[in-house]
């Protein structure tokens, strides 16, 4: 690998509903490909805990998390994590949550804004787009006003679907001063932006957020950044993070980070 300490933030189990592989397949791809660390990032949506189970395979993800660790002594830094969708949604389940595991990093997403599906499966011949992403916005600046999250994922994840899935163009210009006020939010409560790096692999074909978002998050003083894969089967453990890390480093980062016991631990981009 060309940098030394590649780290993944964000991948999926079979804890996960639309994960296919265990963590101890997860963390073998991992360790193969020569990271220097792994964070298990099982899904957690607080819309619908009880309902789907979430309640217990966030609990169950978390043990198996912990005995891949043990076995991974030496070969890679494995961390517990949990990605909690739609926290502000049910707040009584985000604590639940929270509270069930002495989790090392949480991070923070919004797959769909209130009384809608998730931005997958939204028929967008049907929706208002600038509503939806008012919505989104203004949806995601609650969260990070909440803040008991470490990094917030993917911050243009509808762009995923509705430019790169049904190829409806966004003008980045209209929602800049949205985009400028989540980041200016999240450097006022010291919460870390994260590149997402599933964009290569679907035809969004960049980032999320993209190449401009984070030079505009540095400009704007952001230095907290973490890099995840988002892959939910052990073939796409690390996918994109070394090319993520090449964006930071043009971006004019020096450090990117991982967490432990929800702690930043700035590891150098070389």
């Amino acid at each position: 690998m060309r940098y030394k300490f590649v780290s993944d933030s964000h991948v999926h189990t079979d804890c996960s509903r639309d994960g296919t592989d265990p963590a101890m397949m997860m963390c073998e791809s991992a360790a193969r490909l020569g990271l220097y660390s792994l964070t298990i990032t099982d899904h957690c949506e607080c819309n619908c805990y009880r309902a789907e189970g979430y309640d217990k395979s966030i609990r169950q993800s978390c043990f198996e998390t912990r005995k891949a660790s043990a076995a991974f002594i030496g070969r890679l830094h494995v961390f517990s994590g949990m990605e909690i969708g739609q926290a502000t949604q049910d707040l009584s389940a985000a604590d639940d949550a929270l509270g069930a595991c002495k989790f090392d990093f949480v991070l923070a997403s919004l797959h769909q804004v209130k009384g809608k599906k998730d931005f997958s499966d939204l028929d967008y011949s049907a929706e208002k787009i600038d509503d939806l992403l008012e919505r989104y916005f203004d949806e995601l600046l609650g969260i990070i006003e909440w803040g008991r999250f470490d990094s917030l994922a993917h911050l243009t994840y509808p762009w995923r679907y509705i430019s790169g899935e049904h190829g409806i163009p966004i003008k980045r210009e209209k929602w800049a001063g949205k985009i400028d006020e989540v980041l200016r939010l999240l450097i006022r409560k010291q919460k870390a932006l994260e590149l997402n790096t599933s964009g290569f692999r679907q035809k969004l074909g960049v980032p999320m957020p993209d190449f401009p978002i984070l030079c505009r998050y540095r400009e704007l003083g952001g230095r907290l950044v973490t890099l995840g894969s988002d892959a939910h089967r052990w073939a796409d453990v690390g996918g994109g993070v070394e090319q993520g890390l090449a964006l930071l480093q043009k971006a004019g980062f020096r450090h990117f980070m991982i967490y432990a016991s929800h702690q930043p631990k700035a590891l150098p981009i070389n």
